[in-house]
């Protein structure tokens, strides 16, 4: 028998937390929001910061699983070239304000769940997050990962 994959078993672990409908759904807003407002924060310091963390974290998707880091890559060029049409100035102001409520959303979810959230365990689940949201869009298309 095949042991299971990294990317599985960290998909498991983060469906532990993540039950609930509810917070499902808080989540499936929240996690592509702290994304995009997180990349608008770099981008404010500096368009290569927020392409840099974009690198690294595809870097490590990579690792993972070549078709998340694909639609990984889509998300991430998608969210960049929004970031570069926005009006320089109003990035940061409403990056901060959206990702300080979306995150308020998060720990709305794991209070209605009833569970701590997977990365106060194990901070890889920060970047878990969205692949956990992206697997059930893979999930819904029938698309492998």
């Amino acid at each position: 028998m095949t042991p299971p994959r990294t990317i599985d078993v960290l998909l498991a672990r983060y469906a532990d937390s993540h039950r609930n409908p509810t917070n499902e759904r808080i989540h499936f807003v929240c996690v592509p929001v702290i994304v995009f407002t997180l990349l608008g924060i770099l981008w404010s310091i500096h368009p290569l910061a927020a392409v840099a963390a974009c690198a690294a974290a595809l870097w490590y998707y990579l690792r993972l699983s070549r078709p998340f880091a694909l639609g990984m890559l889509a998300l991430a060029l998608a969210m960049l070239a929004v970031l570069a049409l926005l009006p320089p100035l109003a990035v940061l102001p409403l990056s901060i304000a959206v990702f300080v409520v979306a995150w308020i959303g998060q720990f709305i979810g794991h209070q209605i769940e009833g569970k701590k959230p997977s990365f106060l365990d194990d901070l890889r689940f920060l970047l878990i997050g969205p692949l956990f949201v992206l697997g059930f869009l893979y999930r819904r298309f029938n698309l492998a990962y």
